[in-house]
């Protein structure tokens, strides 16, 4: 078992994590295409992309395993993504004290051999890993290792790609918004305006005979500064 102290290097890497929003998402091909051909490549049963949250790893994709997410403490990606620049490997499980005893190994789903290649933002955060599992003892190739870790930077890719496309799509809704603000605005001082002019030209007319230090500005002309200054202010 693993146990994690959350210190102030795993609370950035957490809301670096968790700044992707891709946690609990809906699964996506881009990413079953990805563990699909990582296993096919290793030849294990079973591929997995895990994202490493605080108290769970979560499977964006899980060719091969019917869970979702398992506990933090029984996750092998967690070793993983504790050294950035190689694919951390466990021949036999059974044979290392660190997951001799962890349930994942002794029972279901049979944990005997794993490899995880970590998946490294561009910021240098571990998100999680890419990795292949088997039921049985195993070693890869260097052909193999190298395989998994272009697959692992492929997943980066996807994952960051996706997310500025979500915020670019944020920021045009945004703006579509602020452009529809300023258009009611713009029709209000119109109507506005219009009013003012009109009450201005009825109140002349109709005063013909008055003196001009009679003649007072109309309620309209309230209404025109109160929507300036809403403008100013928006």
């Amino acid at each position: 078992m693993f146990e994690t102290s959350i210190t102030p290097a795993e609370i950035e890497r957490l809301a670096a994590l968790k700044g992707y929003d891709i946690l609990d998402s809906l699964p996506e091909k881009e990413y079953e295409d990805i563990t699909k051909l990582a296993s096919e490549i290793c030849k294990t049963p079973i591929s997995l992309i895990s994202l490493v949250d605080d108290s769970r790893q979560w499977f964006k994709s899980n060719h091969g395993l019917a869970v979702k997410e398992t506990p933090r403490e029984f996750a092998f990606c967690t070793h993983t993504i504790q050294n950035p620049s190689q694919v951390f490997i466990v021949p036999d499980s059974r044979e290392d004290e660190r997951f001799a005893q962890n349930p994942l190994v002794t029972d279901d789903p049979n944990v005997i051999f794993y490899a995880g290649a970590p998946l490294i933002d561009s910021k240098g955060f571990g998100l999680g890993s890419l990795c292949v599992i088997d039921h049985i003892p195993r070693e890869l190739t260097e052909q193999q290792l190298l395989a998994l870790q272009i697959l692992a930077r492929h997943v980066v890719n996807l994952i960051e790609l996706k997310s500025a496309d979500k915020a670019m799509r944020a920021i045009q809704h945004a703006l579509q918004e602020r452009h529809a603000e300023v258009e009611n605005l713009h029709n209000l001082i119109s109507e506005h305006v219009s009013d003012v002019l009109h009450e201005l030209k009825t109140d002349s007319e109709g005063n013909n005979d008055t003196p001009s230090s009679t003649f007072k500005p109309s309620f309209a002309i309230s209404k025109l500064q109160a929507t300036l200054d809403l403008l100013a202010n928006s």
